[in-house]
């Protein structure tokens, strides 16, 4: 049986990654292929730790959050019920709302980038995807976003952060450079023009 793909999409808080991630998978059904929806932190226990952090509740510095976040992605990969090689593995696509990189963004601005890296990249149990779609939208614009969406912001969603951490993400990708398969999508058009862009993407995965 021939194996289903990793697809990532990562982005800034608020840069649309939930709504294109809906509109990939319509398409993917659509298409005739199967495909499953996932993301990070997970609805594991250590995940819930994960989200207590990021919602402010429990204060945990960049090296513990990062290592819970090692820990809940072996979990996301080797769960045999619903993790991702099971699901690869029967050759149903996989889209992931944020893996490794968000990581290497969040995290890896307060905490060595290089050890952040290094303890994810060289895990066994945890897959390279396929394609990583990087979705690019203006700090001040996802700010906008989050300010029209949410009542209570993340830890991480603040103006001076998010700055920080788009710098991080293209610092990430420049330092990975040919060994992961990354495209960068301008998310600040309208949503039927940033989607068009996703399925071309994703088609092109698919012939290769």
């Amino acid at each position: 049986m021939k194996k289903g793909k990793l697809i990532v999409l990562e982005g800034l808080d608020g840069s649309g990654k939930g709504t294109q991630i809906s509109l990939l998978d319509e398409y993917i059904r659509s298409s005739g292929q199967k495909a499953y929806i996932t993301a990070e932190p997970t609805i594991s226990s250590t995940g819930g730790l994960i989200r207590d952090a990021l919602g402010g509740h429990i204060k945990r510095d960049a090296y513990e959050l990062s290592a819970l976040f090692l820990a809940d992605r072996i979990f996301h990969n080797v769960n045999p019920k619903n993790g991702i090689r099971n699901f690869i593995e029967k050759g149903i696509d996989v889209i992931c709302d944020r893996y490794y990189y968000s990581s290497f963004a969040y995290q890896g601005i307060d905490a060595d980038l290089d050890w952040v890296m290094n303890m994810n990249l060289d895990c066994r149990d945890i897959l390279r995807p396929d394609l990583c779609i990087f979705l690019d939208v203006d700090t001040s614009l996802c700010d906008d976003r989050i300010s029209e969406n949410r009542f209570d912001r993340e830890i991480y969603e603040n103006a001076e952060a998010q700055k920080r951490i788009r710098k991080r993400f293209f610092e990430v990708f420049q330092k990975l450079g040919d060994s992961e398969n990354i495209k960068i999508v301008d998310a600040s058009r309208t949503v039927s023009e940033v989607s068009a862009d996703i399925i071309k993407i994703y088609n092109e995965l698919k012939e290769n």
